[in-house]
């Protein structure tokens, strides 16, 4: 699961709070699910896909948790529809990779509790290289310090790198943070015991189908959308995208019939 934000027109943006200097917002979150299966194992023991078995949905739409038994939110539905059609419910072994939103393991907690989650290696390290520059900035020490990190981070030797970002939690801000996020997700990043169990630990392909799905026809230059053209296109483009093109347009065909 992913996230990725989308150029909205004013109107669908009014009231809402964003990056911009003044706390407003230009974008909404499109929230998008791939599903693949991995049952081939390459020649380094990891779970590789297995060609044409991904598929997509996409949407710009709540993803809150149900509390006090109010309804599931809608992309909670879409999650579960897509998981129901791939057949989720009888895999083996079923893996939720994702970055560290909250939205993203709120909803899997719900939808698949239990489930085996893992933090995407490569957002993590993310964290590591920015807080290195901030500690550093753009130095030979900086890359040798996020190296280091890296090391402890693959080896699962997360004590020593929560010790080591914590030299500097209580000068920079942003290492008391990057310590927090990895104290809260260490769980999730139990890396080296995901590579004895053959698992994939990057989520590459969500990350390529937020830029063909998503950034490659909704981010072009000047484009401003409405939510429900936005949908609309993302809808398209996941059908396609997934082989379902001719299901998703007799659906559509017989709707407008009726």
């Amino acid at each position: 699961m992913d996230g990725t934000g989308v150029p909205m027109q004013s109107r669908e943006t009014a009231g809402r709070k964003g990056k911009q200097k003044d706390g407003s917002s230009k974008t909404r979150e499109a929230k998008r699910v791939d599903f693949r299966e991995a049952n081939t194992i390459n020649e380094l023991g990891v779970a590789i896909r297995d060609p044409g078995s991904v598929s997509y949905s996409a949407a710009i739409e709540s993803a809150a948790c149900p509390d006090n038994g109010s309804e599931i939110s809608e992309f909670a539905k879409q999650v579960e529809r897509e998981a129901k059609r791939r057949g989720a419910g009888q895999a083996l072994c079923l893996v939720v990779i994702g970055d560290c939103a909250s939205w993203i393991w709120k909803n899997t907690e719900y939808l698949f509790p239990g489930v085996l989650c893992i933090v995407d290696r490569f957002h993590a390290k993310q964290h590591l290289s920015e807080l290195s520059k901030a500690l550093f900035g753009a130095t030979p020490k900086a890359e040798e310090w996020a190296h280091s990190r890296y090391e402890e981070l693959d080896g699962g030797r997360m004590d020593d790198l929560l010790k080591e970002i914590g030299i500097y939690a209580d000068r920079f801000p942003e290492a008391e943070q990057c310590r927090t996020y990895f104290q809260n997700n260490r769980e999730r990043m139990r890396y080296p015991e995901f590579r004895a169990k053959g698992l994939c630990t990057s989520s590459g392909v969500v990350e390529a189908g937020c830029k063909s799905i998503v950034g490659g026809r909704l981010k072009k230059s000047g484009m401003h959308w409405s939510v429900a053209g936005a949908n609309a296109i993302m809808a398209l483009r996941c059908s396609i995208k997934s082989g379902r093109y001719e299901s998703f347009r007799e659906r559509k065909v017989s709707k407008l019939a009726a």
